[in-house]
């Protein structure tokens, strides 16, 4: 009797089970405007991640579906997510009917995204740029805030620089291998084509790859995704470039199994928003599919992004005061024109193919190879034996003279200070005519002594990837990677123009004898156009990774797990013997190896099917960039002194609420970033001793090594849906972004080097700059949306933004002891740690808001849609600060104090400033 009831119990459960699996919801995806079906959307149960995807005819069928209240999130790239509450009753069909989906604005917000920063702007070839383009395939109101709203002002999530994310093209990393970051002028136009994006925030698991501290953005180029039609559009802005034509085709998946995208566009300026700053970048994209069978597509992707722009110089308050936070001091007329003299030319076309092979219904295995070449050029003077064409330069300005008492007359005038004042505020730009005249006039013949030459490299990367995806069981999901990159990059002074003379020498008269030449296998070469000189060199690096994952999905909890494995290998081989370095700059540097590894996980806990709580954490080492591993690669092979693997750890903690009118998301973060290096280099005062004991003046670089970071904050992004059309969003970030800890200082001068010919590596010890605040962005955000959608297809939103504590970046030099005590052991006088305090306090910026509009509107006309785009960012022309840097030139107390002395110090901080009241206008036709 017992074993009876027993059976009727196990059958009465099986019937229920049976029951409830077979609830089933249908229904059918269209467009909102022209109600046309959508194919290949994602319909997906909320409450546990099963989902299907719309056939050609937009239809759905879900079934197996709990009975009960559910969420269906309905989604494609393109598109606004929506979120529908459905009843499910057990064993009955559910038939939603059609569901429409509205084209998502933020697509047309990305075309006014302006990334470029100071970093970018920089003179190294590296390839920092905002986060702000980490985000663009975003759909959270507090990421699209950062984008969007707060990413003009230099805003980085969570404080975290660009090489703690990893960005992706059909799964290879565009990552540079010399500094870790994504060089995003290598599709920069091409927004259209690079629409198809994942992306996962943080140390949240990606698909894709283990990834980094930031998170992960998935570009896909497959051709085959992209929405069939043609679209046409034209913008006009003053930002960094006035106008920007566009065409992007799409055939989508023909009958043949032949798909194909194609898009190019062009953007450029005569000036843009700062002074001299011409713009000109041509782009085209161009992606091929041939799908033989249903297992097996192969795709051929095509890249092309030239871009070529002026520079705008950071200034002191000095030289703002005087010429306004426009001026550039980079540029000056010639024949009527304005020439600037720093240009950055991005030039490293991508060529990718991919094979995507459907190894069975559960398993797929993607792999891409990709060849990368082309060139990055930074233009810049070179002058021996003139003076410093640089209208900037110190000894042009008022406060040179302001800080020299001998300049003062018996009535207090200054009539010095007083004409080089005027002279600059009469003109203050590159006098070129001068120029041509001194090399005209130069006492060897034909021999110029001013030049102008880039800064060049020269890549040639192969990189191969594979991506497996598998569903080992309903509940188990594995990705695992691995991949493969290769380097030669070439760096070298390019010489491009000789200014009106016929030559220049390959030497450096800053020192003397065999000291002076910059290749003692070829000495005293006469440089002509287009010829290699001063230094040149190659850096050769192999990096391979690879990666598991593995994800569990159940009814209450989702959980992962993932680990990954590293190999870099970085070797200099130099092609030059510099003088100075006769030993150490010629050859192979012999190879520099470090293996790395990591671990993630994290878990979801399914409070209901509308809120969730999400935990991530990830301990990991990570290998120095090429960039930090060498002390000076430009002219010797020396290995950075205690050079090893970073140690990073992140946690985070989110609580989400999902319902169809309310989302929101609380986050809190910390991360730790141990034993990181950097180098920079800089003229500095008050270094060192000559030969004979005096105080030395030195080209330096600035080792820093055993570098603790520590980040944390919380982040906060809401969005309510008021009414069918009005909607409220609220975003806001607070962090701290700290040093932790006193690194270790060094420097390698050439100045003693020539001197000594020993390894020039001086220890300065501990530089304090614990609890010293980390530049580079607002430390805290808000903001506050508000949109209305007419149904008639108009819209106007506008957010109100606040973002504060922002800092200056602090010399490291200037917290060592060196500061404070001279180099016969005794302090310097009135160096008290009050004094010394004061003087070397970090300066915070002025807190600022940001008023941003935004609006547009479209038209359905049969199969052809008509639309514009229009913002207005910066809407009360608010002036504020980006970023700055403290000189390091003077180098001690007495030298800082004495040149701060009159307020208007020669070596001041300088400043990058943000646009003022900017505008875009985006017209477009789709058909």
């Amino acid at each position: 009797m017992k074993k009876l009831a027993l059976s009727l119990l196990f059958l009465f459960q099986a019937v229920i089970m049976m029951a409830q699996n077979q609830s089933t919801v249908k229904g059918k995806v269209v467009d909102s405007k022209s109600q046309n079906p959508l194919g290949s959307v994602k319909v997906m149960i909320q409450s546990n991640e099963q989902f299907v995807t719309t056939n050609n005819l937009g239809e759905f069928l879900i079934k197996g579906i709990a009975a009960g209240n559910q969420i269906l999130v309905v989604s494609i790239d393109g598109y606004n997510t929506q979120n529908f509450a459905i009843e499910v009753v057990a064993d009955q069909t559910l038939d939603v009917g059609m569901m429409f989906l509205e084209e998502d604005i933020t697509s047309e917000q990305q075309l006014s995204l302006i990334t470029i920063t100071e970093n970018d702007l920089g003179d190294d070839n590296s390839g920092s740029e905002s986060t702000a383009g980490l985000l663009q395939s975003s759909r959270d109101a507090y990421q699209q805030a950062a984008a969007f709203n707060w990413g003009q002002a230099r805003f980085r999530m969570r404080g975290l620089d660009n090489e703690y994310g990893v960005t992706m093209i059909n799964g290879i990393s565009m990552n540079k291998i010399y500094d870790g970051r994504p060089q995003w002028s290598n599709w920069g136009g091409l927004n259209d084509a690079t629409r198809n994006q994942e992306f996962t925030l943080g140390s949240a698991p990606s698909d894709y790859t283990f990834g980094g501290i930031l998170g992960t953005q998935e570009i896909n180029t497959r051709a085959s995704l992209y929405r069939k039609g043609t679209r046409i559009s034209q913008s006009g802005t003053n930002t960094n470039y006035s106008w920007r034509s566009m065409i992007t085709h799409n055939s989508g998946l023909m009958e043949n199994g032949w798909a194909y995208s194609i898009s190019g566009s062009r953007r450029w300026a005569k000036e843009g928003y700062f002074e001299g700053t011409d713009y000109s970048a041509n782009s085209f994209f161009a992606s091929v599919e041939k799908r033989f069978n249903k297992n097996h597509s192969l795709n051929f992707t095509s890249i092309y992004a030239q871009n070529s722009r002026g520079k705008n110089s950071p200034n002191t308050n000095e030289v703002n005061d005087l010429k306004g936070i426009k001026y550039n001091s980079y540029w000056g007329y010639q024949n009527g024109k304005k020439r600037n003299s720093r240009d950055k030319d991005v030039e490293e076309p991508i060529l990718m193919l991919t094979h995507y092979w459907k190894m069975s219904e559960k398993t797929t295995l993607n792999t891409s190879v990709a060849y990368q070449t082309g060139s990055i050029g930074n233009s810049r003077f070179d002058y021996q034996g003139a003076n410093n064409p640089d209208p900037t330069y110190y000894k042009n300005l008022p406060s040179y003279f302001y800080n020299d008492p001998t300049n003062y007359m018996g009535d207090g005038s200054n009539p010095l200070a007083e004409k080089a004042k005027a002279n600059f505020l009469a003109d203050g730009q590159i006098d070129w005519n001068a120029i041509y005249t001194a090399n005209q006039n130069s006492v060897n013949a034909g021999k110029s002594v001013y030049a102008l030459y880039e800064d060049r490299t020269d890549d040639k990367q192969i990189s191969a990837n594979s991506i497996l995806f598998s569903d080992l069981s309903d509940n188990i999901k594995l990705n695992a990677g691995a991949s493969f990159k290769k380097l030669k990059s070439h760096n070298f002074q390019n010489m491009l123009d000789l200014l009106g003379g016929q030559y220049f020498s390959d030497v450096d008269p800053f020192y003397s004898g065999d000291q002076t030449q910059s290749d003692l296998n070829n000495p005293n070469r006469q440089v002509k156009v287009g010829d290699q000189y001063g230094y040149n060199y190659n850096l050769n690096a192999i990096v391979m990774d690879a990666f598991t994952q593995f994800k569990f999905s159940y009814k209450k909890t989702d959980f992962y797990l993932a680990q990954s494995f590293s190999r870099s290998q970085y070797e200099r081989e130099g092609l030059y013997r510099n003088g100075i370095y006769a030993n150490t700059s010629f050859g192979k540097s012999g190879k520099q190896i470090f293996e790395n590894f990591g671990f993630k996980g994290g878990f979801t806990y399914k409070i209901t099917g509308q809120h969730l709580l999400d935990f991530n954490g990830v301990y990991m080492t990570k290998a120095p960039n090429m960039r930090n591993t060498f002390a000076n690669a430009r002219i010797n092979n020396n290995i950075t002194p205690e050079l090893d693997s970073e140690t990073v750890t992140s946690l985070d903690a989110s609580y989400v609420v999902r319902t169809p009118k309310f989302k929101a998301r609380l986050t809190g973060f910390a991360s730790r970033v141990k034993n990181a290096t950097e180098i920079s280099f800089f003229y500095a005062e008050n270094v060192g001793e000559d030969a004979d004991g005096n105080d030395e003046d030195s080209f330096i670089s600035e080792i820093l090594t055993g570098i603790e970071k520590r980040n944390f904050g919380a982040e906060l992004g809401m969005e309510y849906q008021i009414t069918s059309t009005i909607k409220a969003t609220v975003a806001a970030s607070y962090g701290q972004y700290l040093y932790g800890n006193n690194p270790n200082l060094k420097i390698n001068d050439d100045g003693q080097a020539s001197l000594t010919n020993t390894q020039p590596v001086v220890d300065f010890g501990k530089a304090n700059l614990k609890n010293y605040r980390i530049a580079g962005m607002p430390q805290t955000a808000a903001s506050f949306g508000l949109e209305y959608r007419d149904p008639h297809f108009w819209w106007i939103g506008a957010n109100i933004n606040y973002l504060a504590n922002s800092y200056v970046d602090i010399s490291n030099i200037t917290r060592t002891e060196n500061f404070a005590v001279d180099s016969d052991g005794y302090g310097y006088p009135g160096a008290t740690q009050e004094s010394v305090e004061k003087l070397l306090k970090q300066e915070k910026f002025a807190d600022f808001n940001l008023l941003n509009v935004t609006g547009g509107k479209s038209w359905r006309i049969d199969n052809t849609t008509i639309g514009f785009f229009a913002s207005v960012n910066n809407v009360l022309d608010t002036t504020y600060k980006t970023g700055g840097f403290e000189q390091s030139r003077k180098a001690t107390f007495t030298d800082l104090q004495t040149d701060n002395a009159n307020g208007t110090p020669s070596f001041g901080s300088k400043y990058f400033y943000g646009y003022g009241r900017t505008y875009f206008v985006n017209l477009y036709v789709n058909f």
